[in-house]
């Protein structure tokens, strides 16, 4: 009993230890969420956006499951990060090893908006971060710049970098605010201001750079009977629902810290409405198996859905899991449609269509290039 869990806490800290710490909100905790629903039915076609390697990017009839276009990407491949436009015609890609931006029409693969972010002796990185704004007209990313001198490399502070979608082919940033460092997820909320995914969950104001703490995470006043919680913050998902969210991992000492006997391996949810800005932070399920993401049903905020080995169904109002369908393969990330559809990628070249209700694969979507650390982004178009 001992090794097993000290195996689970030892496997999950592994795969989730490398990437920013991060917290957030409930969309409804009475679990009612029609109102979601009746927003993902209004208007609009759907279509997942994925990339795969060497470069390109897949538009998927969500309807039809088929691959309607794919766009090569200049550059190298970089994490596969995709941001639709409000609009759903522009997905913004994240290429050329975390550096370049580029905005692509869907419906055409035209290139409408370029940004090389490593300007002036800088080289940037950019770790999955990118957001727009509501009305589509900035777009966001957390730049981590650094200087190469004669005899080191200068590690510069990190920083919210703001463009104008109008402005096109080689885009510069027009504003510039510091901000911490891990950050990774990040979105937008209603009233303007960008979730910062770090350390700490933060909100910042992208018009003059003010800041603020949404919830403590890793500096949370638990007292020593908890760990700091640990997260996956890799991909970003909830656009079906208008949220942002992602699972993290904690340990609850019963006994003396260290003592695996008596410990308590949690399941914790952070998730943000990104309309009322509401947040909640909350153990959900006991953790029995590693997911790399939630995604919350719009029937009912309290049934998540993750996936990593298996598929998984969880029922956070009852802390239980109340489904498992293993999966042909590791898979990264999930979402889903105004359907309910889940779709399944990430790592190999397949993605895996799903039943809601029953977890069973209903169909497969072959892509030329495997998906690795890519993002499932749904657009719709309006």
């Amino acid at each position: 009993m001992k090794f097993t869990k000290m195996f689970k806490a030892a496997a999950l800290l592994g795969a989730a230890g490398t990437v920013a710490l991060m917290s957030g909100c409930a969309m409804n905790p009475n679990g009612n969420q029609g109102s979601a629903l009746n927003g993902m039915k209004a208007g609009g076609h759907e279509y997942l956006l994925t990339v795969t390697r060497p470069n390109q990017l897949h538009v998927i009839d969500t309807e039809t499951k088929q691959v309607l276009r794919s766009c090569d990407v200049p550059g190298t491949f970089g994490s596969g990060s995709v941001q639709p436009s409000p609009d759903g015609r522009i997905a913004y890609v994240l290429t050329n090893g975390a550096e370049d931006v580029y905005g692509f029409d869907i419906t055409n693969c035209d290139i409408l908006f370029s940004a090389k972010q490593s300007q002036n002796g800088e080289k940037v990185k950019t770790f999955v971060s990118l957001a727009i704004s509501g009305d589509g007209k900035e777009l966001y990313t957390v730049q981590n710049p650094t200087r190469k001198l004669n005899d080191r490399y200068e590690v510069l502070e990190p920083r919210l970098a703001v463009f104008n979608t109008a402005d096109g082919l080689d885009a510069k940033a027009v504003r510039t605010f510091p901000v911490d460092r891990r950050i990774t997820k990040i979105m937008t909320m209603e009233n303007g201001e960008v979730i910062l995914g770090g350390a700490d969950l933060k909100a910042i104001n992208p018009a003059n750079g003010d800041t603020r703490v949404l919830s403590a995470l890793q500096n949370w006043a638990r007292g020593a009977d908890w760990i700091p919680p640990d997260a996956f913050a890799m991909f970003t998902q909830g656009e079906h629902v208008g949220e942002y969210i992602m699972p993290y991992f904690t340990i609850k000492w019963n006994g003396a810290p260290g003592d695996m006997e008596q410990a308590e391996f949690w399941w914790g949810m952070s998730r943000i409405d990104v309309a009322t800005g509401e947040v909640d932070e909350r153990e959900t399920v006991p953790f029995e198996f590693i997911v790399f993401n939630w995604i919350t049903d719009p029937l009912d905020s309290n049934i998540l859905y993750g996936a990593f080995n298996q598929l998984s169904k969880h029922d956070i109002s009852q802390n239980k899991t109340v489904g498992v369908q293993d999966l042909e393969h590791t898979y990264y990330n999930l979402n889903m449609d105004r359907n309910r559809t889940i779709y399944i990628g990430g790592t190999s070249s397949d993605i895996s269509i799903h039943d809601p209700d029953t977890l069973e694969k209903i169909g497969s979507i072959q892509l030329s290039g495997d998906m690795s650390t890519s993002d499932l982004r749904i657009a719709r178009l309006l």
